[in-house]
């Protein structure tokens, strides 16, 4: 505003000065110049009035910046967003507030404590892991969480497990996904999560590198989340370790995720039991083995499988040289599925195999006797199944 009041003196400067080797004018002229000096000089009132108001304003910016009232700690903001919020302050998180982890598992929150917790959280320095399972935050309180994680740049690990964040929370939590750069462990399991925040979570994982262990498990996921998250999962660059354990994925849904993870090769550990993967999700998982070069630990474990599955899940471990730990227990595979997979992994002198899971199933002595020929060539292999057909006969004879 200064500088438009210099221009505007300059201006009546040049025009009004009759000693500036100007030409005469008649009266007509001088009261066109009278009218001239009068607005311009009501446009440097103006301006002068702007001039004051701004500095008002920084005044009182300043006013309110003071370093006595500056809060480290982060205590003060969080009893005021208590009482504006009208709820209790947690006296253990004040007492924890400058620890590098804060655990506050089933202390009720509530939306309202969660959005309170979250002020201070958005400057805090200290918390490097956040768990705060089991507050029933809903929707609006995730919502304040992953708007604090935008702006934190220190907590790595979040736990919001059984928090019943809904669809609503999902979409918070993928946009904060898309923005953060240094969140690492994030746990959502049991959020009540449907198809729909499937939707939302899987643009989000293409575009975060950063985030490298998911637990997903046991929300209500289903097959078309399973259609999501696989072709997410295709083009993900982040993730080491991923559990969708306990959800309702089966059919195409099934396949599809399958075969997003045969094109990702970051993972190394996925857990996927107690879904519905059947026979053809099996027969899509064998391909995968086939594939994939990186996966280490594979659970599909109560998944429905039968034994025609579980022999083709096995033609992949033929050629695998990286799967060291597979769990298949609580399938309907019998001890013909069981007998195919050990056979596989005979057949297969660069497999990488340390364990294999049979357990709630019975074998047969033929199985007993291949796993004896096995250890011969892989010593250090265990497997764990639910006993030997015909072992109770023998003890009561």
């Amino acid at each position: 505003m200064s500088g438009t009041k210099v221009d505007i003196c300059g201006e009546k400067d040049q025009h009004s000065r009759p000693d500036r080797n100007m030409l005469d004018r008649d009266e007509g002229e001088s009261e066109e110049e009278e009218e001239q000096e009068e607005d311009n000089e009501q446009e440097e009132l103006g301006g002068e009035e702007c001039v004051i108001s701004d500095e008002d304003y920084y005044t009182d910016l300043e006013l309110t910046d003071k370093d006595d009232e500056y809060d480290p700690t982060g205590q003060t903001c969080y009893m005021e967003a208590c009482e504006k919020l009208q709820v209790v302050p947690s006296s253990y998180f004040l007492r924890q507030i400058q620890n590098t982890e804060l655990s506050m598992m089933h202390r009720g929150l509530g939306p309202q404590g969660t959005k309170a917790l979250a002020v201070p959280l958005v400057t805090n320095t200290s918390i490097l892991r956040l768990n705060l399972r089991d507050n029933w935050m809903e929707g609006m309180g995730g919502a304040a969480i992953a708007e604090m994680l935008k702006e934190n740049c220190y907590i790595t690990e979040v736990d919001l497990s059984d928090n019943n964040l809904g669809d609503y929370g999902a979409k918070a939590i993928a946009g904060m996904l898309m923005e953060s750069s240094t969140l690492v462990n994030l746990n959502l399991s049991g959020n009540h999560f449907t198809d729909q925040s499937a939707e939302h979570l899987g643009p989000a994982l293409i575009a975060n590198t950063k985030l490298k262990h998911l637990d997903l498990s046991h929300n209500a996921l289903g097959e078309h989340a399973g259609q999501n998250l696989g072709d997410s999962l295709s083009e993900n660059t982040g993730l080491r370790s991923l559990s969708l354990a306990w959800n309702c994925i089966r059919g195409r849904g099934a396949v599809m995720l399958a075969n997003g993870l045969g094109g990702n090769i970051f993972l190394r550990t996925v857990d996927l039991s107690f879904n519905g993967f059947g026979k053809e999700g099996a027969i899509a998982l064998g391909q995968v083995l086939k594939e994939n070069t990186v996966l280490e630990e594979l659970n599909v474990s109560d998944n429905r499988i039968p034994p025609e599955g579980a022999i083709r899940l096995a033609m992949g471990l033929k050629v695998n040289k990286t799967i060291k730990f597979l769990n298949m227990g609580r399938n309907p595979i019998q001890n013909a599925g069981c007998y195919g997979i050990l056979k596989a992994v005979q057949e297969n002198p660069e497999s990488a195999m340390e364990a294999l899971g049979f357990s709630d199933i019975t074998v047969n002595q033929d199985f007993e006797d291949l796993y004896t020929a096995v250890k011969e060539i892989f010593p250090v292999l265990t497997v764990n199944h639910g006993g030997r057909i015909g072992t109770l006969r023998k003890a009561k004879a």
